[in-house]
């Protein structure tokens, strides 16, 4: 059977936040094993070494090539240093998927500095300093590809309000560097997810009561999976999309189309949103 290459072989992925608790499929965990398995060399980049080496496990065992970095995004020398590093191990940068976020609940009377700031941190500022570092690398590599993970918060909020602010700010970033980088080869989308079901949201205490409800809220009537999202991510940055840049991708199963947000039941903090 005829296969068509995504152009990804041999091409060098960041992935930030590519750990996952367990064998879990986040996120970012599937988004590593599917550039992998298009043929891209994948950096995986998690706060928690541990989950990146197990990402970088399951990879190596389908006969993929990754290595794992530790690194607070948040913090501007570590993100120079993860960008020099997967430079120094694989000659080159061709694609970031910016993957780390947050989620809370508290209208701006409730919320406290303290929390707006922290999610401003890491929703915004993390994906800010990963690009500022990766930019320069996938230019000097003749060009490249940056996803960035909002959510369908930031295009209808449902009582999330930092949370929301943080995502519809990802938005306007994604789109500002499109602009700013289109003419050095690199190109800049955004994913709004829906409510996926990954380690993350079981932590949260999504049990199988609120999967179903959650499931039921889709126009499609399946659950959302790490998966989607992976397969979002990957064909974003690959030769398939190479002539999209700054939009914004809706993978929700249609949620975002028919339900009423304080009814849904589909909750961000139980859900990934």
């Amino acid at each position: 059977m005829l296969q068509e290459s995504l152009g990804l072989e041999g091409k060098c992925a960041i992935v930030a936040g590519g750990g996952a608790a367990g064998d879990g499929i986040g996120n970012g965990r599937a988004a590593a094993i599917l550039f992998a398995r298009a043929g891209a060399r994948v950096f995986v980049v998690d706060r928690d070494l541990a989950l990146a080496r197990r990402t970088v496990e399951m990879i190596e065992a389908e006969g993929g090539v990754a290595v794992a970095h530790e690194a607070d995004l948040t913090d501007e020398a570590q993100c120079a240093a993860m960008v020099a590093a997967a430079v120094d191990t694989f000659g080159r940068v061709d694609a970031l998927d910016n993957n780390v976020g947050i989620a809370g609940r508290a209208t701006v009377v409730d919320e406290t500095r303290e929390r707006w700031a922290r999610m401003m941190r890491i929703n915004v500022e993390a994906m800010f300093l990963t690009s500022k570092y990766a930019i320069p690398a996938m230019t000097e590599s003749g060009g490249g590809a940056i996803v960035n993970i909002s959510s369908i918060s930031a295009l209808r909020p449902r009582g999330l309000t930092a949370y929301s602010t943080s995502k519809g700010a990802v938005i306007a970033l994604t789109r500002g560097m499109a602009v700013d980088h289109g003419a050095d080869g690199i190109r800049v989308n955004c994913i709004a997810p829906g409510a996926m079901y990954t380690p993350m949201v079981v932590t949260d205490g999504v049990d199988a009561e609120l999967r179903e409800v959650r499931r039921r809220s889709s126009l499609l009537k399946i659950e959302g999976e790490g998966w989607d999202i992976g397969h979002a991510v990957v064909y974003l940055c690959s030769d398939w999309a190479r002539y999209m840049t700054g939009q914004t991708l809706v993978v929700d199963g249609g949620n975002i189309l028919t339900t009423r947000p304080r009814d849904s039941g589909v909750e961000e903090r139980r859900g990934g949103a």
